[in-house]
């Protein structure tokens, strides 16, 4: 755990280059405040670099933009309807936004755009006070009293920094406040918690339990983006559990909650919920295995591999219960979840294949499987094939031991063949022996449905029986052909 004389070094160490210097120069002689906020320092305290710089201003976009100029190697104002300048000077990016007070009307998506008129406001309405600390680069005009670091002062009117070092999140004024006027910061919140693996102090969670509903005017693409970066932090089990628990999750991502099914006292199965959480992190677990550090695709595949638990729910005579096909079941939930959230196709599609295929390895310690079964698990993955060795090997929960080492031992034999099969065959670019113009010349067809059927036969006998070879596979074509 950090303390205050330690988190101040690595902020003045941090900060400790010509790039501050000469922005804060530039600035005070122009007769503007310039200061760095928000995450970059936070994360400066924490010891880490930022990726990106934010600064703010009592500048106007277009005099920061005239300030700038003469001394940055590009600018570009794409953000100036917000406040926002940015500029890359030598191998740094910047951005440089005007004091903001902006809120959000009750009913808007988007908030109304209002300049503030000091540092502290501008810290006042930032989401957590982890994130309402400033670091001033030119000399203050009035304002909170400051701490001197180095040659520069350190802001921190809402004691952001001892939440810092408590591992706390609150927003700088009253949350019911702060999430009415932006709701987004509800989710921002649990992206925190998974980030951070901070605790969301019990009045600022109480207030997203009563407003969880207000997140319904948010953008699906900006509930998105704050959805893949909690899946992609340390702590995603903290953060899943503070959008179910808060009620945020039944309004933004419903199939998580509901795998908390109703249990009664003849019929008895796992949580499904909490077995979710725990394939989760058992699959961020194995991601340095398989090169796959950092997969949002994988993480959220693990998240939604028994969606279509509940819906595909019996209860069986004897207290058992089944849940027969929710692979396909949960793969077109997971297609209709993503579409909503604004998803790109080809993630979609990756996570939608993964949740589809999460069930067809069991089976494989019972016996043993052909070579065409094999060829068929690594032709249906395709280019999914190391996600789904992750997935199924992270969808192993049992407390039972024995179970749980025939299954991976089980996982180790069909990983192997796979690779024997793959050095002897080229399953990775898997094609019948003929190609479909082969298939056009040899039936004397024009491209049409036939030469398609044509070419799934070749297939599935390619699947079947390995390479036969041009010849052989058309003899087998042209008896199709005259049989079908």
């Amino acid at each position: 755990m950090l303390d205050v004389k330690e988190a101040l070094a690595n902020l003045e160490r941090t900060t400790d280059s010509p790039l501050f210097v000469t922005l804060g120069r530039i600035f005070q002689a122009a007769g503007h405040e310039l200061s760095l906020v928000g995450g970059p320092v936070r994360d400066a305290f924490l010891g880490r670099k930022a990726p990106d710089l934010d600064f703010t201003t009592s500048a106007n976009p277009d005099e920061t933009l005239a300030i700038l100029k003469p001394h940055v190697d590009a600018h570009w104002d794409i953000g100036r309807a917000f406040g926002t300048i940015g500029a890359r000077i030598g191998d740094d990016t910047i951005e440089i936004t005007t004091y903001r007070a902006d809120k959000y009307d009750h009913d808007s998506r988007n908030p109304e755009v209002t300049f503030g008129k000091s540092l502290e406001d501008d810290l006042f309405r930032r989401d957590f006070t982890v994130n309402s600390m400033a670091l001033r680069l030119t000399s203050e005009r009035g304002g909170a009293a400051p701490v001197e670091v180095g040659a520069k002062q350190f802001v921190d009117p809402y004691k952001g920094l001892q939440d810092l070092l408590d591992g706390v999140l609150r927003t700088p004024g009253k949350p019911e406040d702060s999430f009415s006027d932006d709701p987004l910061r509800m989710l921002r919140a649990a992206r925190f918690a998974s980030q951070l693996g901070f605790e969301i102090e019990p009045a600022t969670f109480e207030a997203m339990q009563a407003m969880a509903g207000r997140i319904e005017i948010i953008s699906a693409e900006r509930i998105q983006v704050e959805l893949t970066k909690l899946m992609l932090g340390k702590h995603p089990r903290a953060g899943l559990e503070a959008l179910v628990d808060s009620g945020l999750a039944a309004q933004i991502l419903p199939e998580l909650p509901a795998l908390k099914l109703e249990t009664d006292e003849h019929h008895h199965h796992k949580d499904v919920y909490e077995h979710t959480l725990t394939v989760v992190e058992q699959a961020i677990d194995y991601e340095k295995d398989y090169n796959l550090e950092g997969d949002f695709i994988l993480r959220f595949a693990a998240l939604m591999h028994d969606t279509g638990k509940p819906l595909t729910r019996k209860l069986e005579p004897g207290g058992g219960v089944s849940f027969y096909h929710h692979d396909m079941v949960g793969s077109k939930l997971t297609i209709k979840r993503m579409k909503a959230l604004k998803f790109d196709n080809d993630t979609i599609k990756a996570v939608a294949r993964l949740v589809e295929l999460h069930l067809r390895f069991f089976g494989y310690s019972d016996q043993a499987w052909t070579d065409s079964a094999i060829r068929r698990y690594v032709r249906d993955a395709d280019d999914q094939l190391l996600r789904l060795h992750a997935l199924t090997r992270a969808d192993v929960t049992t407390r039972n031991k024995r179970k749980a080492d025939r299954l991976a031992h089980a996982y180790d034999d069909l990983e192997q063949r796979i690779g024997v099969i793959m050095e002897q065959e080229q399953l990775n670019a898997l094609r019948p022996d003929l190609s479909g113009e082969d298939i056009m010349r040899i039936l004397d067809l024009k491209p049409s449905k036939q030469v398609g059927e044509a070419y799934a036969f070749l297939m599935e006998l390619r699947l079947e029986e390995g390479p036969i070879g041009a010849e052989e596979a058309e003899k087998r074509l042209l008896a199709w052909w005259a049989n079908r």
